[in-house]
């Protein structure tokens, strides 16, 4: 991968994939408004209706209280396709430190290995990235030793060039002007062990992620895209590090037909919500 790719990577800083929104009511001056609510057409009505229909089946079949029932349904995955791993906890502590506010110390094994992988595509994808010092702690956090060193000067490069920190409304030092917000967020939606070694693993996470400029006059409103990032592992000084990685578009979900939300609401999220440690 050239440092040129890097502009795609760690969130999918200016990829493509974006999500159909829907523009806010109004016309306020809003960077998000300017548009009005178009009326629902008789087909997305029916979509909803669907959904709708869809919904109170499944709450009625949960709830239907068959109580001598014992069958359960075969969970078993189709054949000729893998079964997806569970999410919830298992009861193995995932995470036993960590360096800054990224979390180390993953167990020797997948489970520590998707760990990993997502907490560190989370760091590679924040906003962080784009300023010198943060980015560089975040590189000797996360990438082994040597593949630190290898790249650090390649990131530097991209993330303190000139010409893109311009065309996405940051500052020469990589800071938002006064009365913005920089959004970037890489928000994963599961993982996948694409190889499993001793001492060395691949894993996929496929992630949503946001970025965008939120304030009175952006021209890069906040959007949404989707991403599969697959990062190669190696287990180092008793943890998982990333030693090379690769990108690519989707699965991309059909666009919501939701009211796109304004830049107030947008600077206020991201200062309201604070972000997850992912684990399995």
């Amino acid at each position: 991968m050239s440092p040129g790719d890097e502009h795609d990577s760690f969130g999918g800083v200016g990829g493509s994939g974006q999500t159909r929104t829907r523009l806010p009511e109004g016309n306020s001056g809003d960077v998000y408004g300017g548009a009005r609510r178009p009326v629902r057409s008789s087909r997305s009505l029916i979509t909803v209706v669907g959904v709708v229909v869809l919904l109170l089946a499944a709450i009625a079949f949960a709830n239907r209280g068959d109580g001598n029932a014992t069958d359960t349904p075969d969970a078993s995955p189709r054949k000729g396709a893998s079964a997806a791993d569970p999410t919830a906890a298992t009861g193995v502590r995932p995470v036993t430190g960590k360096s800054g506010t990224i979390p180390t110390g993953y167990a020797h094994d997948e489970q520590g290995a998707q760990s990993a992988a997502s907490n560190y595509a989370v760091a590679l994808g924040s906003a962080e990235m784009f300023t010198s010092s943060a980015r560089s702690e975040i590189v000797r956090t996360v990438y082994a030793p040597a593949a630190a060193t290898a790249r650090q000067g390649d990131l530097d490069q991209v993330y303190s060039d000139k010409g893109f920190l311009s065309r996405i409304g940051l500052r020469e030092d990589g800071t938002a002007p006064q009365g913005m917000t920089f959004i970037s967020r890489v928000i994963p939606v599961g993982t996948r062990v694409d190889s499993y070694a001793d001492d060395r693993a691949t894993v996929s996470v496929w992630y949503s992620s946001l970025f965008g400029m939120a304030g009175e006059g952006s021209e890069n409103p906040v959007t949404e895209a989707w991403y599969t990032n697959s990062l190669d592992l190696q287990w180092v000084d008793g943890d998982w590090k990333v030693t090379d990685f690769s990108q690519k578009d989707g699965p991309v979900p059909v666009g919501s037909d939701q009211r796109a939300s304004t830049a107030e609401e947008m600077s206020d999220a991201v200062g309201q919500f604070g972000g997850f440690t992912y684990a399995r």
